[in-house]
């Protein structure tokens, strides 16, 4: 292929990306969304002062959620490349583009990577795989003990049946930790997988990491779960303060856990995450309108407002560098 050819390429395949990252845009959230005129109208009997520090401070917990992802993948990244903390956020947010038009926010692999060397991406895909793994450990581990407390408090099952689950749940926590903690178990395995050996050298990288290095990720991941959950909390405190504060926010962390459990597609769940909510949250609450608007402001924060502000760093791709 000449150089040409591959710069045509590469600038349809950037304006491909472009394409398709606005057109679900608008056709989920300007063209369709009914949800957020529901926040609007809730909000109107809430002091305007108060609303707009609550989602100037959702905002701004936004940008400190995504600058750790970012702070993760540079500190991931580096037994590959060296790069910048700016080369780590023009990576999370264009990564971020690419994922609300993928299944499961595959894309988020893709678009990352392709800001390291060309013959590290593929080295990169697993390296942000012990990322994602880190942040489910911590999903998982949150959820499964707020989930045990929603159980105990609103399921009301028999003794001998609810110690069953606890114990359980329990070891797959314990499993869940020891494997993240020892990844190089998993190495090993895909080592004795004989069509899968050939690619050592790329899944090997998961099996660098040590003891220290994936506590620092797990730190990171840590944090990032304090922050979406206070961003819920900040949402829902303002459209219901009365909720209590405990039940709140572990009823926020089972839906988190829940969520992050089902498949999805970003621009397309914002139903299936509002039915969720609405029937966890239903518990606690009759104001289901009231929580389907507060999921939706969070996913419009969260997300749709990253992929727009990642659509700028599509541009600085290069799908044919050879370094």
């Amino acid at each position: 292929m000449t150089a040409t050819a591959r710069k045509f390429l590469s600038y349809l395949l950037k304006a491909a990306i472009l394409v398709l990252a606005f057109y679900f845009i608008y056709h989920k959230f300007l063209k369709k969304n009914n949800d957020l005129q529901q926040f609007r109208v809730l909000v109107s009997h809430i002091s305007h002062q108060q609303v707009v520090i609550t989602l100037s401070a959702v905002v701004l917990l936004m940008l400190i959620n995504w600058l750790l992802e970012s702070f993760k993948w540079q500190f991931l990244s580096k037994r590959l490349a060296s790069i910048s903390v700016w080369q780590a956020v023009e990576a999370v947010f264009c990564g971020l583009t690419w994922a609300i038009f993928t299944p499961n926010r595959i894309g988020e692999f893709g678009g990352r990577v392709m800001f390291l060397p060309n013959r590290k991406r593929i080295h990169g895909v697993f390296a942000m795989a012990v990322g994602a793994f880190a942040q489910n450990v911590i999903t998982n581990v949150m959820g499964v003990l707020a989930s045990l407390w929603f159980a105990y408090t609103y399921f009301h099952l028999t003794a001998w049946l609810y110690w069953g689950i606890a114990v359980l749940s329990m070891l797959f926590l314990a499993l869940l930790l020891v494997v993240y903690f020892h990844i190089n178990w998993l190495v090993n395995l895909l080592d004795k997988i004989k069509f899968l050996k050939k690619y050592h050298r790329f899944f090997d990288i998961m099996g660098r990491y040590n003891f220290r290095e994936l506590t620092v990720v797990i730190g990171y991941s840590i944090a990032r779960f304090a922050v979406f959950s206070v961003q819920y909390y900040l949402v829902i405190h303002l459209l219901l303060p009365g909720l209590p504060f405990a039940a709140m926010m572990l009823t926020v962390v089972v839906f988190i856990f829940v969520q992050s459990a089902l498949p999805s597609l970003d621009l397309l769940d914002i139903g299936v995450r509002s039915f969720t909510a609405m029937r966890l949250f239903s518990y606690i609450t009759d104001q289901q309108i009231a929580i389907i608007a507060a999921v939706s402001s969070i996913w419009l924060i969260n997300l749709i407002i990253p992929a727009i502000m990642g659509s700028v760093f599509v541009l600085k791709l290069k799908f044919f560098d050879r370094t």
